[in-house]
């Protein structure tokens, strides 16, 4: 999850204790590095492990495009922009080099069982 956060307030936050309970293994992307208990949490995308299918971004749009090339070469077979994140040209970046982009709330498709 790039944008995890320790605030319980924050959709982020909320969406990493929905993903655990439903059985979901968890890496937080976070420069400051905020305490998620169990929840490993790095500081770059880079320091994820190699085989993590699905990125949930919660980070404004601004943020996205300056770690653009960090994300499509990090290998994610798909990547979720979640309300308020959406960023069209890393988008488009990510599906031309084979991602599968969805702009949706994670929250919601954890709910309605479509996260997968």
């Amino acid at each position: 999850m790039l944008g995890a956060s320790a605030n319980p307030s924050r959709y982020s936050h909320r969406a990493v204790e929905r993903l655990r309970a439903l059985g979901h293994e968890v890496f937080g992307v976070n420069p400051s590095r905020p305490d998620l208990g169990p929840v490993p949490v790095v500081a770059s995308v880079r320091d994820l492990p190699p085989d993590v299918h699905t990125l949930t971004i919660y980070v404004a749009p601004e943020r996205s495009a300056e770690l653009a090339d960090e994300l499509t070469r990090a290998g994610f077979r798909r990547v979720i922009f979640n309300p308020g994140s959406e960023n069209p040209a890393v988008a488009a970046r990510l599906a031309a080099s084979g991602v599968e982009v969805m702009e949706a709330c994670t929250l919601v498709l954890l709910v309605t069982g479509e996260f997968g």
